[in-house]
Parts: C-alpha cells; structure tokens; sequence
C-alpha cells in the first residue's frame, strides 16, 4: 500500500500565485477555494523527481519560480532546499527515477 500527497494548505499572501505554483510542480489541480484561514500553519514539504534527475528537478522548479535557499543544510546532504515564490523552504530529494 502506498501514501499520496492528496490537499495541500498553505498559508500564503497570494493564495491563486501559490496554488498555480504548486499545481505545476506537483501536477495538481485546485478543488476548494473556500476554506478560511483560523490558525497560522507551518509547512515544509519534500519532493522526490519521479521522471527526472535531481538537478533536472531544480533548475525545472527555478523556471517555475522557486528558489535555491541557503538554511546552513552545507554541501554534503543529498538534497536540495528551495524556496516557494513566497519564501516557504521545500527540499528536493533525490530521485526515484529508475
């Protein structure tokens, strides 16, 4: 049996600009405009390239709008920590291309 990001929620300035963003990266589409906001969410998501290297994965993300973001992760992890156009930090994993 296998897990599936399924909904996202961020809380965010430009909500059409993020969800757009995110729909891009993830192949998602947007299903609910309607929930409100009550309580300040925090959220770190990480994403594994499924057809694609890493590095393919980042420079196609930066294209999008994202950003490399320097957290003091060093060069040694194998991953890469970005930036949502609104700042929120993801990491790109590595992949699992075959």
């Amino acid at each position: 049996m296998t897990s599936r990001l399924t909904e996202l929620a961020v809380d965010c300035h430009d909500p059409e600009r993020l969800a757009a963003f995110w729909c891009e990266v993830l192949d998602f589409k947007v299903i609910d405009r309607s929930e409100g906001k009550a309580l300040k969410n925090r959220l770190h998501l990480d994403v594994s390239p499924i057809d694609a290297g890493t590095e393919d994965e980042v420079a196609r993300l930066i294209g999008l709008g994202a950003n490399r973001a320097d957290v003091g992760q060093g060069s040694e992890g194998n991953w890469v920590v970005m930036a949502d156009p609104e700042g929120n930090e993801f990491c790109v994993l590595r992949t699992l291309a075959p």
